[in-house]
């Protein structure tokens, strides 16, 4: 399995507007300093803020900034509003038609793996992304769970 481009440009952008919280980041300055085209992240600036994960102001001095706090912001959840497709193979599809389809026991282990997959990634907010938090923030409720049950 392989997250798009588009996941991929969609967390780098949030860490890159995580990480400025003090003002509106713009897709000029994003687009530069991690290499992706300004094509690209204005289609996913455009999702981001159709899924309400930022915010964006118009006109000149305009940019984003995160609509919530990186400790709101699950990865898991951003995830899947990027991602198109989650169908591994051809029977986990909307279009399915595998000449298995019921006589198969891969469509359950795959499906299973998907869901630990994402799981995985709901324990983690955007604030456990970030190298240096902004300052002020705590620890997302996830991550005090994860690290309890690391130490337990």
């Amino acid at each position: 399995m392989r997250l798009t481009l588009m996941t991929d440009y969609a967390l780098r952008l949030l860490m890159h507007v995580a990480r400025h919280p003090e003002r509106l980041c713009t897709i000029a300055e994003i687009a530069q300093a991690h290499c992706i085209s300004e094509a690209h992240l204005m289609k996913v600036t455009h999702q981001l803020a159709r899924q309400g994960w930022i915010e964006t102001v118009r006109g000149k001095g305009g940019g984003m900034r995160l609509a919530h706090a990186p400790q709101q912001i699950s990865v898991g959840a951003v995830v899947r509003d990027m991602e198109p497709d989650f169908a591994l193979v051809e029977c986990l599809g909307g279009s399915n038609q595998c000449a298995l389809t019921g006589d198969c026991r891969l469509t359950g282990m795959l499906q299973g793996a998907l869901n630990r997959f994402v799981e995985h990634l709901d324990g983690f907010s955007l604030a456990d992304l970030m190298v240096q938090k902004p300052a002020g923030s705590v620890p997302s409720l996830q991550t005090i769970r994860r690290l309890k049950e690391e130490h337990a």
